[in-house]
């Protein structure tokens, strides 16, 4: 009889033979987990099924409901996918496939080489379901980084090549599946056979790759559709490979061959110049009256509207900002989530009644004072800001339900342009590795919080889950809605976050129920090589986030 583990799950404590897997433990303990298990912790960290535990530890799972779970599986579906497509496309002449950005619970690819068709993404589709069946296991081993290099320059991978040309580790975890091999940014499950629900279909010139959210890890949701989102996504991604920067590495090239500074006066410009383009829009419509901003968390709505309004006053118009906050009901008064805690996201925490009568009298050329709301005391204040709407005043207003048609019922349909807002990052890992938006605006919302509030790391990331909650359930349902779109994401901003965040994040200590998804963004930042915020212009919407902004911001 081996040596004997003592490994503690729950309240449970059971003895296993040295040389188990975390699988095999798992494996004892499904029944009480709803989804599959993908994933255990152990000590704070993260630690795939395949791995054996090396002492008496206490152990918990993650399951595919979870948001590093459901990562995972998402990670296992892509390599699956390249495998298989690799396999039934090569000889078609496939040179290529370019993980692109998400929409909803899909993700945008696009195949070069090859025509994407029904028939075609059908056969991968079927090779994928193959594999599956099979429960082939995903290898993982751990090479120096200058082989790692010649594996990427041999599978044609330059994205990757370029990026690992920056790291300063010396080793490299390699993936493979069934002789495919590819690097990933994160975990991945032990084998194929937890990759059951999946499909792909064609989409404009790729496909998407459709896999459950975590809320039902066990079934694909219905997809709905977002056009403009991704015609915004279609034009951000053709912008960076316009200066030759649509990866980390390529960004990296840039900071290091002395381009940074050009980079960010050109991406300032071009969302001047798109502003501009708002404004313009807005002002050959003089039945304009309302301007109703909506995006999700450190989008950089303040910031936009300020730059916005200067835009609108070259058109000759007078444009006066107001914020939603300052219609939020009295802390009293404010209705409770399922935890018993103040919603401030839900659209019942807003006056509407009162912001409906305030906007129609100002409609009507009556003189209105509009509150401020005091977070201090929770409360709504009058000090005398009384406004009138004359021929050429406009009202730009911001916050989360701007979108939302029972946010401004009263109002007539034809008075209001509705923007949405959000950072929708141009930029990618490598090829098969993006960037969720999410992350960026995680990372912008920490730094600013933290400068402006006080907040910690730990305590941005800990409300994030139901920061995210709120857009799911108050913003994206509404975006198609706006008439245009904004993208806020500067192709820069990462590699200037990466100090602020970096500094704060390390703050984190080990036992910290954070401590995982701290680990996880650093990891991400060391991607990045860090630039100065001294050439960054002070209208910047990065100046709301960093500090430094001629904005009250």
């Amino acid at each position: 009889m081996g040596t004997q583990l003592n490994i503690t799950v729950g309240d449970k404590t059971v003895a296993y033979e040295e040389g188990v897997t975390y699988g095999e433990i798992a494996e004892d303990f499904a029944l009480k987990y709803q989804y599959d298990i993908i994933l255990a912790q152990c000590g704070g960290k993260l630690i795939e099924l395949s791995k054996q535990p090396k002492k008496d530890c206490v152990v918990s799972f993650l399951t595919t409901a979870t948001s590093s779970g459901s990562k995972t599986y998402n990670r296992g579906v892509t390599l699956l996918m390249l495998k298989a497509f690799y396999e039934e496309a090569s000889a078609d002449g496939l040179t290529d496939i370019r993980v692109r950005y998400s929409i909803g619970d899909c993700v945008y690819c696009e195949a070069e080489g090859v025509e994407v068709t029904e028939k075609l993404l059908g056969k991968v589709e079927a090779r994928m379901r193959e594999l599956v069946k099979e429960d082939i296991p995903f290898q993982k081993r751990s090479v120096d980084t200058a082989e790692a290099l010649e594996i990427f320059q041999r599978h044609k991978m330059y994205d990757k090549t370029k990026l690992f040309g920056y790291r300063r580790v010396s080793k490299v975890n390699i993936y493979s599946l069934d002789g495919f091999e590819d690097y990933y940014y994160g975990y991945m499950p032990a084998s194929t056979g937890i990759l059951k629900y999946f499909a792909l279909w064609k989409y404009q010139d790729g496909f998407m790759i459709h896999t459950p959210n975590k809320q039902v890890p066990n079934k694909l949701q219905e997809f709905k559709d977002s056009p403009k989102l991704f015609h915004t996504l279609q034009e951000a991604g053709s912008w960076g490979k316009m200066v030759d920067v649509d990866s980390v590495g390529a960004l990296n090239d840039a900071i290091v061959h002395g381009g940074a500074t050009n980079l960010i006066l050109v991406q300032e410009a071009l969302q001047e110049k798109k502003i501009g383009e708002i404004a313009e829009q807005i002002a050959a419509d003089s039945g304009k009256k309302f301007v109703m901003i909506a995006g999700p968390s450190s989008s950089g709505k303040t910031s936009f509207s300020h730059r916005l309004s200067i835009q609108l006053r070259t058109f000759g118009l007078k444009p006066h900002t107001i914020a939603l906050d300052n219609y939020f009901l009295d802390r009293k008064d404010t209705p409770l989530d399922e935890n018993g805690n103040y919603n401030f996201e839900c659209l019942e925490a807003i006056d509407i009644k009162q912001f409906n009568e305030d906007m129609t009298r100002l409609l009507n050329g009556e003189r209105v004072e509009l509150p401020t709301f005091n977070f201090v005391i929770g409360q709504r204040e009058y000090k005398g800001d009384y406004r009138q709407l004359g021929p050429d005043d406009i009202l730009v207003i911001e916050g989360i339900h701007g979108l939302n048609e029972k946010m401004s019922y009263s109002l007539p349909k034809e008075s209001k342009f509705k923007i949405y807002i959000s950072a929708l990052t141009q930029l990618n890992i490598d090829e098969h590795n993006r960037i969720p938006t999410t992350d960026g605006r995680l990372l912008r919302r920490m730094v600013r919080d933290a400068r402006t509030r006080g907040t910690t790391a730990a305590k941005t990331i800990a409300m994030w889950p139901s920061v995210r909650r709120g857009e799911d359930q108050y913003i994206f349902p509404f975006q198609e809605e706006a008439d245009v779109m904004f993208n806020s994401a500067l192709i820069y901003e990462l590699a200037v976050l990466k100090p602020y965040a970096e500094s704060i994040l390390f703050g984190i200590p080990k036992d910290a129920p954070e401590y995982v998804e701290a680990k996880r963004l650093l990891k991400f930042l060391d991607y990045f090589i860090g630039i100065s915020t001294d050439v960054i212009p002070k209208n910047s919407l990065m100046r709301e986030f960093v500090g430094g902004s001629l904005f009250n911001v």
